[in-house]
Order: C-alpha cells, then structure tokens, then sequence
C-alpha cells in the first residue's frame, strides 16, 4: 500500500481525499491544526517535517482561500501560497517521494476569462494577491523542478531526477460535502425563500465537483501520467440561474428570480465595497461572471472522453449534503 502526503490535510478537500483514498492508500496529513479524519498518529503539524514517515507522493492542499470580503494583507497569501509550497517542495526533493501534486486555481491565470473559454494555454494574468501568490508558487515548482533535473555539476547528472514527476492542477471551483463557500451562502440564500435578484445576469460558469477532483487525482496516483499543468473542471458549465432552480428542486419548492436592473445591482455592489456589506463588487463578479474553464488536456491525459461525475449530477449531490 503506497503512502500518500497530504497537506492541508483537515481542509475541505483534504477531508475529502480522505474519505475518497484511505481504502487504498495509507494516508499522512500535515496540517496546523489536529482535529479532522486523520488517526492521530498519521496527523503531524508543519513543526515535525522531520518526523515524517517516507511517502510515496505528496499533495499540497494547504493554502490561503481566497478573501472575498477582502481584509486580508497581501503578504499573508505569498507568506502560505508561495511559502508552504517552498517548504514542502524542498521537502520533496529530498525525499523518496516520486510524485507531487500542487493544487493551484484557475484564478492564477485569469479573474476573467479572455474570450469564450480558459485553457493551459492562456497567458496569465492574475489581478489579486490569491492568483498572484498561486501563480507565483507554480513557477517556483516549474523553475526548480527544472534545475533539480539539469546536471548539479559540470559532467555529472541527477540519478533520483528522472523518477520526480510534478503535477500542477488548476481547479475551477471545487464542491462536495463540507463546502462552505459562495455555494453554501447561495445554497441558503433559497433555502430562506429569499428571492433571487440577479435574474438581469446571465453567464455560465464552470465548477469541479469533488467526487471529479478525486478522480483525478488517483488517476495521478495509480498511473503513469505525463507531468505538466492540468485544469480540472466538470464538463459542462452551469448558468447561476439554472444553479438556483435545481437548489430550488433538492428543496421541493419553486425558484424565486427577480431581475432587477443590472446597474442597481452594481451600485449596491459599490455600496457594500465601502461599507463592508455582503453583497460586494468581488462577491457580485463571482456570482454573476462567465467562467468556462476547459478540461481536454486533462481527459486527453487521462485518455477518457468524459469525466465521472456530470456536472448538474455533481452539484446535486453537494446540494443534498447540505440537508444532512
């Protein structure tokens, strides 16, 4: 049974690895806290790297979401983002670890997507501190994986460097059981009977459910995959307002949109910018923006044309789970 690191490992996915993994592999969690799926004696903090048993692989979960309400320093993000992921992967140099799995975002590359649709290719082009300090930690990893492989001395080589392989996954936005994000508050926002006001607004988005991401991810695991940047995104993309109606549905009630004129909606945004409201010009653009994320490389990689988990399928069952 191969070993498995992962960091961050009480958080949202990590938990969710867990429950996905355990079966098959022996899993190790490094987090700063200790309450979470993992026994106590596979659960370290960042102070005992040095206490480690060897891995197999190691997954780098851990990180600073992104601050939607945006109070949080600039430096706090490149301090976690960029320097965990220094410390980890120096770790996993060092190592016997064969494969290491970054999770990065879509949002290291685009706030909004340039055209009809993000792809590994797009030039990136983060615009806040969360997408800047991801992007920043995945050249980190490309530059040094790519000097870890070159000759360390004039005419000798790197013997362990050719068994290194560095995945770099960019997620739309993950959700699953335990999700408590812009999903969660929208989720209870008809729960409440509280009518829908972004009616004026239609976009399509994409997301990545969590039964997808785990998918992949042992796909990663178990088999000889090319190393590179990868998105991960279900396949097809979901509009908020056909989000709202099936949220509507898992609740047996009927959907309640208004389309209230689209410049209102903004003003307020401002509005809330200023007095710290819920409703804010960065909360409004994830709300109402189009982002379609693509997944071909990742399917082509893979070798399947689609993925486990449909998209609406996949929002159902997180939906679901918040009723548990």
């Amino acid at each position: 049974m191969k070993t498995i690191l992962i960091t961050g490992a009480n958080g949202f996915v990590g938990s969710n690895l867990y429950d996905s993994l355990s079966g098959d592999f022996r899993l190790i969690g490094l987090d700063i806290t200790k309450k979470g799926s993992y026994p106590p004696g596979n659960l370290y903090g960042w102070d005992e790297l040095n206490q480690l048993p060897p891995a197999d692989a190691i997954i780098h979960l851990a990180g600073k979401a992104h601050d939607t309400a945006n109070t949080a320093r600039e430096e706090e993000y490149f301090d976690i983002n960029l320097g965990l992921t220094k410390t980890i992967f120096d770790y996993f140099l060092h190592s016997g670890a064969e494969k290491f799995i970054f999770f990065s975002s879509v949002k290291a590359i685009a706030d909004t997507v340039p055209g009809d649709i993000l792809t590994e290719e797009t030039i990136p082009d983060p615009k806040t501190p969360y997408g800047k300090s991801k992007l920043e930690a995945e050249r980190y990893l490309v530059t040094t994986i790519e000097q870890y492989t070159l000759n360390r001395e004039p005419g000798t080589g790197n013997p362990k460097a050719s068994s290194k392989k560095v995945y770099i996954l960019r997620p739309a936005m993950i959700h699953g059981p335990g999700n408590k994000g812009n999903l969660n508050l929208l989720y209870n926002v008809v729960r409440k009977g509280i009518p829908w006001p972004l009616g004026a607004f239609d976009n399509r988005r994409s997301f990545a459910s969590i039964e997808n991401v785990s998918f992949v991810v042992r796909q990663l695991l178990e088999r000889p995959v090319e190393p590179g940047v990868y998105q991960v995104a279900d396949d097809e993309p979901v509009s908020t307002l056909e989000l709202i109606r099936l949220m509507a549905r898992t609740l047996d009630r009927k959907p309640r949109i208004l389309r209230l004129p689209a410049g209102l909606i903004r003003a307020t945004a401002r509005t809330g910018d200023l007095l710290h409201f819920p409703l804010n010009s960065e909360r409004l653009k994830k709300l109402t923006e189009t982002y379609v994320v693509s997944n071909v490389k990742m399917k082509t990689a893979l070798g399947i044309e689609t993925m486990p988990v449909g998209a609406l399928q996949g929002l159902e069952r997180t939906l679901r789970s918040f009723q548990e």
